[in-house]
């Protein structure tokens, strides 16, 4: 895997930024022979030093360009004790802005998020195995704002099963799960779980058909 890291970096010369070649000393976090970083174009961190990116297996790509010209700038934000969990290799496309608060986790297993992702992490939000989530995604597990009489329930976790697909400018709530082989249609805003195997849709997004496979 060292190897493949230096062939990243080397046929990416130009697709690097100087302090980028160094994310991996920069962010620390534990990570075996086989696991690293990588960052292209305009990626921007800023972490605490006590936030840390666990990578079990594989590499984890920030900012990844699918296509040039591209202009889109990567940010990643990590506060006081928060932590990334990489389960396997995952690609964040460029647009992304990623903001972690304190004591938050973000777990990733394996996949990509297209272009412009936002993902606020103010608790916890899992996403699974073999995932193909689409453009302007976003994902919030806090409603930030207290309604009152119902404090409690202002931040919940999100989950996001294995073998998802999400279409193109999804929005996905507080408190979400959805469920393994699910598929989410374009502009859907979840705001309730979403069983296995399960096409939804709409805002508030429903189910719409039932048992359904992709690949």
């Amino acid at each position: 895997m060292k190897i493949l890291y230096l062939k990243i970096l080397l046929t990416n010369i130009f697709n690097i930024k100087v302090r980028n070649y160094f994310i991996n000393q920069m962010i620390s976090g534990e990570r075996n022979g086989n696991s690293f970083m990588v960052a292209f174009g305009n990626f921007k961190y800023f972490t605490k030093s006590n936030s840390l990116i666990n990578i079990e297996n594989g590499e984890l790509c920030f900012n990844k360009i699918f296509s040039k010209p591209d202009v889109g700038t990567g940010i990643l934000k990590m506060n006081k004790n928060s932590t990334i969990n990489v389960k396997n290799s995952f690609d964040i496309f460029s647009g992304h802005h990623i903001i972690l608060m304190e004591n938050a986790v973000l777990n990733l297993g394996s996949g990509y998020i297209n272009y412009n992702l936002k993902i606020r992490c103010y608790r916890e939000i899992s996403i699974g195995e073999n995932v193909a989530f689409s453009e302007n995604l976003t994902i919030w597990d806090s409603d930030v704002h207290e309604i009152l009489g119902k404090e409690t329930q202002k931040t919940q976790p999100v989950r996001i099963g294995n073998h998802v697909w999400i279409g193109i400018n999804v929005t996905i709530l507080k408190g979400v799960t959805i469920g393994d082989g699910a598929i989410i249609a374009a502009g859907a805003v979840v705001t309730n779980d979403i069983p296995a195997k399960c096409l939804a849709g709409g805002v508030p997004a429903k189910v719409i058909k039932e048992n359904v496979e992709w690949k």
